[in-house]
């Protein structure tokens, strides 16, 4: 088991505090407890209302927001949706994506049709090592819009570690947000 990466992450983000995630296929390998793929990169998941505090916090790190597939420099402003995505570099080149997720209070909403919804403590996880981590679900759920090789590497590592709960909230939500996804023939 390497996570090195995960790893890295978890020393910068050791004194934030507020709730920070490990996200992507780094999370599903996290699940797994082993390294399943290659990871070009690593992502984190934080609440949209943390992102200034996760700015203060890394204050030396400059960072661009992604709007409609385009960098573009990220001032003080608070970011409200369609905007989710950031990338950060600092002086290491040590780079970093935050992906701004919709929690309140002690409920998690999906950016793309909030009425799929859980709870926070049905939300992540966290590694023997203390890596936080979304929970397996969620991250193949936002992968089944735009559904890349890599992602059906994920699902087929991950789909026979899900117990029947995570399996049956994964088919609801696919469902709900798209119908004729391939993965729900195996999500049965």
């Amino acid at each position: 088991m390497s996570f090195e990466q995960c790893f890295k992450i978890r020393e910068v983000m050791k004194d934030f505090s507020k709730g920070w995630y490990i996200a992507g296929g780094w999370a599903i390998d996290l699940y797994l407890e082993k390294e399943k793929r290659n990871h070009h990169d690593i992502e984190i998941a934080i609440a949209r209302k943390d992102q200034l505090s996760l700015k203060k916090y890394l204050n030396e790190w400059t960072f661009n927001k992604v709007i409609e597939g385009e960098l573009s420099i990220w001032e003080n402003e608070y970011l409200e949706l369609p905007i989710h995505e950031l990338h950060g570099r600092n002086n290491t080149s040590s780079e970093l994506e935050v992906l701004l997720n919709e929690i309140e209070l002690n409920e998690w909403k999906f950016r793309r049709d909030e009425s799929i919804t859980c709870k926070l403590d049905s939300f992540y996880s966290v590694s023997k090592e203390g890596i936080p981590f979304l929970n397996p679900e969620i991250v193949l759920l936002y992968k089944v819009r735009n559904t890349r090789e890599k992602d059906h590497q994920d699902f087929k590592n991950v789909i026979n570690y899900l117990n029947h709960s995570k399996k049956a909230w994964l088919r609801e939500a696919i469902l709900l947000h798209q119908p004729n996804h391939e993965w729900l023939e195996e999500l049965i």
